[in-house]
This record gives structure tokens, C-alpha cells and sequence, in this order.
């Protein structure tokens, strides 16, 4: 990044609700024009501290700053320069995609002329112009995630902040709506992401923080946190008709590497080096195990996440679909 001057910073930030920690002691920063993603489980704290940035959540204790200004006294003084997609659609039903946005524009002060062609760009831009003149209340989830969008940015935020932005819609949707936020930050609008879509924020983002209990427990770059598992080699065996516990022949046969099941009827298997096939399913097969499958895999962030936090990847994997807050 070209200013090194951090556009959101955050220091210390914690909100309780009665008894439940909702988010303890948070410290980070974004630079302008970065693509910087909140990683973690619904629950995790990821809504509460969007909340907080936007003005719509008063924190406990710590400190925001967003485009230099304090927002910790003056919660609303840099809503100039934000725009805000809430991970339930907060547009009117009653009217029209169109109308919704002039009327979105309108509350930023936009006169009539500008907001009128502000919308028609949009509504073009976001494949949204042949639905125009329908109610919002008709819409796809898809199309009504992506005129939430459209009204978060009508009025050119230099920061834009995406909570949860593909939940619950289909994949084609989805993939459009990935690629519109790539366009975005390309063009340099900086955005704040929240996501339980490990492949998501991998794809999408420059920074990720992993949260987990309303903690930060890790931040980097996505190249940083890869690298470590880039030269690890992988194999992973599905194998059935097998009563035997193939634990103790594979890690006496095979000393060097790491072996573990991670679940029934599949072993995967790690190293520094390649990985011979051959012995380890002649192993298995001596040992009564019917080999189906046996591939080379690539190690990717939701490894890291794992390695990191402990949560396994099949538990974000369930929430996929679901509207849970974070």
C-alpha cells in the first residue's frame, strides 16, 4: 500500500452483552485500499465488531479511529466515509430496486440528478437494470445481496464494510458477487470482510484475521500464513472393510511421517518430502483394508485455521447456509 497510515484502527476494543464476552480486548489496523477479512466461526465476534466500526454498537472499553477521525467519542462523525452491507438486507420491500437506491442516495444529501444516474449505474453494473422496476420484495437472495451492495456504495465510500456477503445464497450468485467485490477493491475501495467461508477469504482477501471467543488469535497476510504449509506434502487414502486399528503398523512402518485419521476410513498422511503410495497402500491392503482412493493434496489456509485455532474446518463447513450472528 502507497500510505502507510492505517485508514481503521482499532485498539483494545471489547463489548459484553450481560455475562457473554462478545468481543475481548481487540487490536488491529487496515491500510487504505486493503482488502482485510475477519475469519471465523458464527458466534466468533465478527457482527459485534462491525457494529462497533459503523456506529451501531457502543463499545465497552478501546478505541476506533476510521480515516483519522475518533469514532469512539463521535460514533457517526466518519460516516461519510463508510458504506455498510449488514449481513441481513436492510432495504424496503415495498419499493422497487431502483427507488430503493435513489432513496439510499438521498440520505447521503445526493441531489436528484445524481442519484437518479448513481442508481441506473448500478442497477447496470450490478447485471440489476432488468429488475429495475420490480419490488425488492421479489427479488432472488442472490439479487437482493447484490442491491444491498449496490446501496452501500452509492455514494462512493472510500471504506466499505461486508458482513458475511454470501451467506445463504446460491453459487452462481455467490461467485458474481465475489467477483464484484474483487472489481471493488481493484478499484480501490478499502474493504472490511467478515466470513466463516474459509475459501472465501483465502480467494478474496490481502490480510486475514482469524477470530475465535471474540479474540484475535492470529493476523497476516494470506501469503504468510500458506507459506509455511506450501512445501508439505500431503497423500490422503480412503479405504473400507477394515476392523483393524492401522494406527500402530503405519506410524512403526513409517517413523518419518506424520500420520493421523481424521475421520473413519481415511488416513491422511504428511512430509517435509514426496510421499511413495505404493507401501503405505500395500501396508493397508495387508492389513485387510480394501483401498478406494489415494491423492495428493494441497495444504491451503483452512489447514492453517485448523492448525491455528483448533476448530475444525468441517464446523465452519456446517455453518454454510445458516444466519447466525458473529
Amino acid at each position: 500500500m502507497i500510505d502507510a497510515d492505517p485508514i481503521i484502527a482499532v485498539s483494545e476494543l471489547a463489548k459484553r452483552f450481560d455475562e457473554v464476552t462478545a468481543v475481548a480486548s481487540v487490536t488491529f489496523d487496515v491500510r487504505p485500499g486493503e482488502l482485510f477479512g475477519f475469519l471465523g466461526p458464527n458466534g466468533a465476534g465478527k457482527t459485534t465488531t462491525i457494529n462497533m466500526l459503523t456506529g451501531l454498537a457502543r463499545p465497552d472499553s478501546g478505541a476506533i479511529r476510521i480515516g483519522g477521525i475518533d469514532c469512539t467519542r463521535h460514533p457517526r462523525a466518519a460516516q461519510h466515509l463508510v458504506g455498510v452491507v449488514p449481513d441481513e438486507s436492510n432495504l424496503y420491500p415495498e419499493l422497487t430496486g431502483y427507488d430503493n437506491l435513489c432513496f439510499c442516495a438521498s440520505l447521503y444529501g445526493m441531489g436528484k440528478a445524481e442519484r437518479q444516474e448513481r442508481a441506473r449505474e448500478l442497477l447496470d453494473d450490478f447485471g440489476l437494470s432488468p429488475a429495475a422496476d420490480r419490488l425488492f420484495a421479489g427479488y432472488s437472495k442472490g439479487m437482493k445481496r447484490k442491491l444491498t451492495i449496490a446501496a452501500g456504495i452509492i455514494h462512493r465510500p472510500a471504506i466499505l464494510f461486508l458482513d458475511e456477503p454470501t451467506t445463504g445464497i446460491d453459487v452462481a450468485s455467490a461467485r458474481q458477487l465475489r467477483q464484484l467485490i474483487a472489481d471493488l477493491h481493484e478499484n480501490g475501495t478499502t474493504i472490511f470482510l467478515t466470513t466463516h467461508y474459509i475459501e472465501e477469504a483465502e480467494r478474496l482477501c490481502d490480510r486475514i484475521a482469524f477470530v475465535v471467543n471474540g479474540r484475535i488469535v492470529r493476523t497476516d497476510t494470506v501469503e504468510n500464513l500458506i507459506q509455511p504449509v506450501q512445501d508439505k506434502h500431503v497423500v490422503q487414502i480412503v479405504f473400507a472393510n477394515s476392523s483393524n486399528d492401522l494406527m500402530p503398523p503405519l506410524s512403526e512402518a513409517f517413523p518419518a511421517y506424520g500420520i493421523a485419521v481424521p475421520e473413519s476410513g481415511v488416513i491422511r498422511v504428511e512430509s517435509d518430502g514426496p510421499i511413495p503410495v505404493g507401501p503405505l497402500i500395500r501396508l493397508l491392503e495387508e492389513h485387510e483394508a480394501e483401498v478406494l482412493e489415494a491423492r495428493r493434496m494441497r495444504l491451503s489456509l483452512e489447514d492453517v485455521f485448523v492448525q491455528i485455532t483448533g476448530i475444525e474446518a468441517e464446523a465452519m463447513r456446517k455453518e454454510k447456509g445458516g444466519s447466525g450472528k458473529g
